[in-house]
This record gives structure tokens, C-alpha cells and sequence, in this order.
């Protein structure tokens, strides 16, 4: 398209188009996957205070750099929370030391991620890590919510089957909204049958909670370095691509230091992993945002305001979901996460030679072992190594 034609369109495209797209991506950001967060903390150890403090910094958080990096570097750079990330969380489990040690573990993420973007051999380090490994692992650790709504019709049909076929014809037309359908859905189902939270309207408001962190050497292996590896390898990496593929050259060592610096400050609250975002940068940074692509910033700058506005229901969004059957929670967050499980179990499973140590990657992390006090994802990305390694090894 020449300039002269670029320039008509963008006249013609009021900043409302780029506005509304942004705030659609807010919407679909945070309605698709802000249970799979309250899950995945929960799931290491945070009460339900602890748990809206998270999800409150990390839309805030996520929404702040958003708008800053993209008014800064006047491209759409979405940013997000880390959604494999807390899907790792919920398959984890408690560390030794409860959710103190989780924000041990949060921080480290952080600090990986910063010296990632500093220092080039540890990214080039994670960028070496071979796909089909990193994505059987991701598999195996979505693999546990993925089956949550199958078992939730078979446990609690009247819930769960209405939001699942819901989910199901929504998704043949419409699949961005398919997810949030579903989430309010399964909230009206939740009032309807009088189950729903109802606390006072003055403990509605968004506090932040202040976790101690403690530092295990569990923690470290279990929950940081699966963290900092899915995040960088599902979120960071794919989120330059997407950019990339619209047209866009965004600076690599600034916007992954600025994302891990988000992590470090927003750990301690009970923030798990700020990074890039993928589906979201998609929407923002494709010619539906708008005609110019020097103009489509304004959407990432609305999808950051929508996040922040989000933020600010996280008490109430948490309180829902701690009224919830947990299997209706694991159920929503299973279709949340149908697409991610069904894309990294492709990717791992594409290429002959390695099948056998991403299958076994695969099946080690959602056994769901745990060994010296360590998760299975490790020992998945361990044992995935070694057959690799062994199926390389020269006779």
C-alpha cells in the first residue's frame, strides 16, 4: 500500500478505532485468563487476600508499561502477565515455606529475566533451549487444567456443561470472545444458584499486600526456573515475532529489562512474571487497530488503561473465584489454555528425530512427580535433556 493511500485510510480511521481495539484487548486479556492467575497462586500457597493483591499489581503493573514502552518507542507493545507462567503455578504446588518462598522464587524470575536482556549469553542460552523441549514441557504443565472441564461435567454437570457448550459455540464463530462468554456464564450460573460472593462493598476496594520473601533452593528449581523459562520461551520470544511480523523493530534489551524490572517490583505484592504480551500485541499491531501502523501505539496505550481499569475489580474477581467450586475454576481455566496446550504439544511433536525426548518431557511434567522437594516441570525439562542427549550421542 503506498504512502498517499496510507495517509487517506488514516484520516478517514478515527483514533476511536485504535482506542476501541485496544480496550477489546483488555477485555479479552484479562476476562480469558485472570482465573488461571488466582489458580496458579493460589495453587502455591496464597490466601485469597494475597491472591487479589497479585492479580491487582500485576494488571496495574502490565498496564503502566504497557502504556509507557508504547508511548515511548511509538509502536504497540502490549504487555501481560504471564499466563503459561501461572498455569505452571497451579501444577506446582505449595514450595517448603509456603507463598513467602513463591515470592522468593517471583524475584529471582525477575532478576533472570533483567540479566537476560543485559547479558546476550543467557539469552542466547534460553533461545538454545531445543523448541520441541520447551514446548512438551509447556504441554505437560497445561496439561493437568486442560482436562478440568471433562472432569467437571462428570462431577458438576448443571455448572460445568452449560459453560462448555457455551465455550464450544462461541469459539466456532467468534473465538477472541469464546473464553470471557464462558467466564460470565459460569458467574451467572454461580449467583443463580445463590453461591456467588457477596462481601461487603468496602472490602471491594483493591489493597496491596506485602509478602516477606524467603529464599529455598526448592523454590528456586521447582518454581523459578521453570518460570523464567516458560515466560521467556511462550511470552517473551513469541511476543517479538508478532511485532516483528507486522512490520515493527522493537529494541530487544530495553523492553525485556523493563518487563523483568516490572517482575521484581511487582513480586513482592504477589506478582508472579510481567512480560510481552502475544495474542493481545496481535491485536493491536495488526491493520484492525488501525489503517497507519505509525498510529496503531494508541491501541496499546488503550489496552493499558483497560488493564489498570480491570485491576481495580481484582478484590471482587478473586472473591468469585474463591466461592467457586475449585473444578468449575480448573474448568474455565482449562479452556483458557486449550489453544496454548494444543500449539506447544504440535510444536513439540514436529520433528521426528526428537519426539521421543519431548514425549518424554511431555509425560514426566504432567505426572505431576515431585522429588526432593522439587516439581515435575524441572525434572521434565531434565529427563527430556538427557534423551535428547543420548539420542545425539555419536557411537
Amino acid at each position: 500500500m503506498d504512502q498517499h493511500r496510507v495517509s487517506e485510510l488514516s484520516a478517514a480511521a478515527a483514533p476511536g478505532q485504535a482506542i476501541t481495539t485496544g480496550l477489546l484487548a483488555s477485555f479479552v486479556g484479562f476476562g480469558s485468563s485472570f482465573a488461571v492467575v488466582v489458580q496458579g497462586l493460589v495453587g502455591v500457597g496464597a490466601d485469597p487476600a494475597q491472591s487479589a493483591s497479585g492479580l491487582l499489581v500485576l494488571s496495574v503493573g502490565m498496564g503502566l508499561l504497557g502504556i509507557l514502552l508504547s508511548l515511548r518507542y511509538r509502536m504497540p507493545i502490549s504487555v501481560a502477565w504471564s499466563t503459561p507462567g501461572a498455569a505452571l503455578l497451579a501444577s506446582t504446588g505449595a514450595p517448603e515455606g509456603g507463598f513467602a518462598a513463591a515470592v522468593g522464587a517471583f524475584l529471582v524470575v525477575g532478576a533472570l529475566i533483567v540479566l537476560a536482556g543485559l547479558w546476550k549469553p543467557l539469552g542466547r542460552l534460553v533461545a538454545s533451549i531445543p523448541s520441541s523441549i520447551a514446548n512438551a514441557m509447556l504441554a505437560g504443565v497445561l496439561f493437568h487444567l486442560c482436562v478440568a472441564p471433562f472432569l467437571a461435567i462428570a462431577e458438576i454437570p448443571a455448572l460445568a456443561l452449560p459453560v462448555v457448550l457455551l465455550w464450544a459455540v462461541v469459539a466456532r464463530f467468534w473465538r477472541l470472545y469464546a473464553v470471557p462468554a464462558a467466564v460470565l456464564l459460569a458467574v451467572a450460573l454461580m449467583f443463580w444458584q445463590g453461591a456467588g460472593p457477596s462481601p461487603p462493598v468496602g472490602q471491594l476496594w483493591p489493597q496491596l499486600t506485602l509478602v516477606p520473601p524467603v529464599f529455598s533452593w526448592s523454590a528456586m528449581v521447582s518454581i523459578a526456573l521453570p518460570l523464567f523459562l516458560v515466560t521467556m520461551a511462550s511470552q517473551n520470544i513469541p511476543g517479538f515475532a508478532v511485532l516483528q511480523a507486522n512490520g515493527f523493530q522493537p529494541p530487544s534489551r530495553p523492553l525485556i529489562v523493563t518487563t523483568g524490572v516490572g517482575t521484581i517490583l511487582a513480586a513482592p505484592f504477589g506478582g508472579h512474571a510481567i512480560n510481552l504480551a502475544a495474542i493481545t500485541a496481535a491485536l493491536c499491531a495488526g491493520p484492525d487497530a488501525h489503517p497507519d501502523p505509525g498510529r496503531r501505539y494508541i491501541a496499546a496505550v488503550a489496552t493499558g488503561v483497560g488493564y489498570i481499569l480491570f485491576g481495580m475489580i481484582a478484590v471482587a474477581a478473586t472473591a468469585w473465584i474463591s466461592a467457586s467450586p475449585p473444578l468449575l475454576i480448573e474448568a474455565v481455566a482449562g479452556l483458557a489454555l486449550l489453544g496454548a496446550f494444543g500449539s506447544a504439544l504440535g510444536n513439540a511433536l514436529t520433528s521426528p528425530g526428537e519426539r521421543d525426548a519431548a514425549l518424554v518431557t511431555l509425560i514426566a511434567t504432567a505426572s505431576g512427580m515431585s522429588f526432593a522437594g522439587i516439581g515435575s516441570a524441572f525434572w521434565g525439562l531434565l529427563a527430556g535433556g538427557i534423551m535428547l542427549a543420548l539420542r545425539r550421542l555419536k557411537p
